[in-house]
């Protein structure tokens, strides 16, 4: 039995007939596929710079900001001990802005406590998770 076959194709290499930029845009590709970029896009930020995370319950941001302004209070008082005039007044009323903030942060953990906030906070707990 005699099966009839085809021509083969002439003998030309498949990358003088492929355009240039389509091979290269296909290299491309190929590794970014296989080796990819170093840096993982990041996520939109809309602008901001620093975020917190959502799933953070209130007492531990009021605990975090409360130990933050005793920081301030401090770096202020002591950069009131080294200048001297109207500068260490400004470092004294920062020192003391941060510390009556401090107090407010420290009235409203001490709110947390009080079982009518726990119960609210524990409806919006179960609204939000």
């Amino acid at each position: 039995m005699f099966k009839v076959t085809p021509n083969p194709p002439d003998p030309v290499s498949p990358y003088e007939s492929t355009d240039p930029t389509k091979l290269n845009a296909a290299a491309e590709r190929a590794l970014d596929h296989h080796f990819p970029p170093a840096e993982a896009k990041s996520p939109k930020t809309d602008g901001q710079l620093f975020s917190v995370c959502p799933n953070i319950n209130t007492e531990t941001l009021l605990a975090n900001a409360s130990e933050d302004l005793l920081s301030i209070s401090a770096i202020a008082a002591g950069l009131a001990d080294d200048v001297d005039g109207s500068r260490r007044s400004v470092a004294l009323a920062l020192s003391r802005m941060a510390d009556g903030v401090r107090l407010l942060v420290e009235r409203a953990l001490d709110h947390l406590n009080e079982p009518e906030m726990a119960a609210i906070f524990a409806r919006q707990q179960s609204r939000d998770g």
